[in-house]
């Protein structure tokens, strides 16, 4: 009888892995933090301590996205201040819309902006956020209803 072969998955490498991911979830962190300083330091530190840890991870894209989001969350609550999001260096098509846009986000609780920017930003599913977020799925369904809600009327108002 053949002994059956395990057959192991490479980890993506880190550099081909910053390149696929690393500006999507800079913004997305960004998005969610409104601070760049907290998105840098978060994005950043997410993909050192993946390099760090190797093959210890198994879907190093999954953890890099959820460890950036809990760091860029740790940095606010150390940090209980926010600065300016957009200055000369953010590229936008127009600018008074997407300040706007953002300073509603920035409104909104940190679970529901997380959730909103997971699900239409970077284009994640419900099982994916609320990986993401440790939380439930009916949880995150809440959150984005809810953050839906509110973002539509901080936007009509």
């Amino acid at each position: 009888m053949r002994r059956a072969e395990t057959i192991r998955h490479e980890p993506p490498d880190p550099g081909e892995l910053y390149e696929r991911e690393g500006p999507r979830l800079w913004r997305a962190v960004l998005a969610y933090s409104q601070d760049r300083a907290v998105t840098d330091d978060a994005v950043a530190e997410a993909f050192a301590q993946c390099i760090r840890r190797g093959r210890q991870i198994r879907d190093p894209r999954s953890w890099v996205w959820t460890t950036a989001f809990r760091l860029a969350a740790a940095g606010l609550k150390e940090r209980g201040r926010r600065v300016p999001l957009l200055d000369d260096r953010t590229e936008v098509e127009d600018p008074a819309e997407a300040m706007h846009l953002l300073a509603a986000l920035g409104l909104l609780p940190r679970k529901q902006r997380a959730a909103l920017v997971l699900r239409f930003y970077a284009g994640y599913g419900t099982d994916e956020i609320a990986r993401l977020l440790g939380c439930s799925r009916a949880t995150v369904r809440v959150h984005i209803s809810r953050g839906r809600h509110r973002l539509r009327e901080l936007l009509e108002g």
